[in-house]
Order: C-alpha cells, then structure tokens, then sequence
C-alpha cells in the first residue's frame, strides 16, 4: 500500500503576494512624506529663547540645547529628548505650542507688528463705521473705538490701516485693559511686555490625589476623623 504524504512545504516569502512590496511601500511613503513648513519669527517673537520663555513651564532652561529656530520646529520628540528636553509632558507641552505657532494660533501680541526691547505699545484709535451712529460720551459721531499695536513712541493717527488688538478692550474713554496689559504713564495707552510664562497654559492642581485615588484618599481621611471623634 502507498501511502502519500500530507506534509505541505512551506511557500517561500518572497512568492507570497504583498509581503516585500507593503515593506517597501511603507518606506518609500515614510521617505516621501514632506517636512511641515518653518514658520517665520515675528516682532513679538524673534528667537527660540523667547518662544520658549512666553510658553513657560521652565522651557527656557533648555533654549541653549535647541541650535537654530528651524532646529525648534523640525526636531522629533525623540532627537529633544536625546538633547535632555525631559520630562515627557515638556516635550509634549512644546510639540504642542509648536504646533499652534505654525497655525498662527498666538498668545497675546503674537501677532503684533511693532515690537521694541520686548514691549509692544497699544493705543486707543478711532475707525469710521457704517450707517449712522449717534456720538456718545466716548466716542465720535460715525465712528467707534478700538486698540491698536503702534510703533514705540507713536500714535494711533499714524497707521494707515488700523487691525484691532485681540483679548483687550476699552474702559471708560481710553483706559486699555486686558490680561497682561500694563498701563502707561500719563493715561497715554498701554504696553504689553514679552516676559516668562506670559502665554503658559496652567497646569491643573491635583486635589486629594487626583481623580484616579480621590475617592480613596477621601474615604481613609473620614474614617481617621471618624476615629479621632470617639
């Protein structure tokens, strides 16, 4: 009697289909992808050390291991990493801040034109608006109030074409108030000054353990009081 064998051999790898070409593929994919664009420094933000003092959180400590501005936004997680940028939520933290530079989603005066030795100088300038609006204690007939960036030592009538300032707002008839704004001398506008952490995002404050043990925490401090009171 013959007896056939059921051994099957085995189909080598390279006969099988997909198996080198998706290899393949996903190198020539991860080569072809493009490089996001630098986005260019502006007047509020000249330099590396600067962008890392407004976003906060000590940042700035590590300005001197980050060579160039286009360093600070090509730079992997794992190369700032290698380069002693730590701990993992700092780095996450700056990846993110990047981010939303190159979107242009800027703190306060990110987008301000006139900046001189760190300050940036805001005034009060009227606009005309349509249709017919009434004067009124603080404002002109035909026209409302708005603050905006000018050169340092300058005034309102000086811009051509006036952009008002985000996240500040008039008070009374020219008192310019806001987040981080400080008040000039003489009541003749105000400034805003590039400082550490002006654009921080604040960490939440972990209360009784945070989320995860609060209801632990909690639960052994109501019995410790339970048995101090007997």
């Amino acid at each position: 009697m013959i007896v056939k064998s059921t051994h099957i051999r085995p189909i080598p790898s390279f006969l099988l289909p997909f198996t080198q070409s998706t290899r393949t593929q996903a190198r020539c994919l991860h080569q072809n992808v493009k490089a996001k664009p630098i986005p260019r420094p502006t007047p509020f933000v000249p330099d590396t050390q600067t962008f890392l003092s407004l976003i906060g959180r000590n940042l700035s400590q590590h300005a001197s291991k980050i060579p160039s501005w286009k360093a600070l936004f090509s730079l992997t997680s794992t190369q700032l990493k290698e380069l002693g940028v730590d701990p993992p939520r700092s780095r996450r933290y700056l990846l993110r801040w990047r981010e939303k530079f190159r979107n242009k989603q800027f703190g306060v005066g990110g987008d301000f034109k006139f900046v001189k030795d760190g300050v940036a100088e805001l005034r009060v300038a009227e606009i005309p608006v349509s249709g017919h609006q009434a004067a009124t204690a603080t404002s002109s007939s035909g026209k409302r109030k708005i603050v905006v960036n000018v050169a340092a030592g300058g005034s309102a009538t000086q811009l051509v074409k006036s952009v008002p300032v985000k996240g500040v707002h008039i008070q009374g008839a020219h008192t310019i108030v806001g987040p981080h704004v400080q008040p000039v001398k003489g009541g003749k506008g105000a400034r805003i000054v590039i400082k550490e952490g002006l654009w921080e995002d604040r960490r939440g404050h972990k209360i009784d353990g945070g989320e995860r043990r609060q209801a632990e925490v909690r639960a052994k401090r109501r019995g410790e009081e339970k048995r101090a009171g007997r």
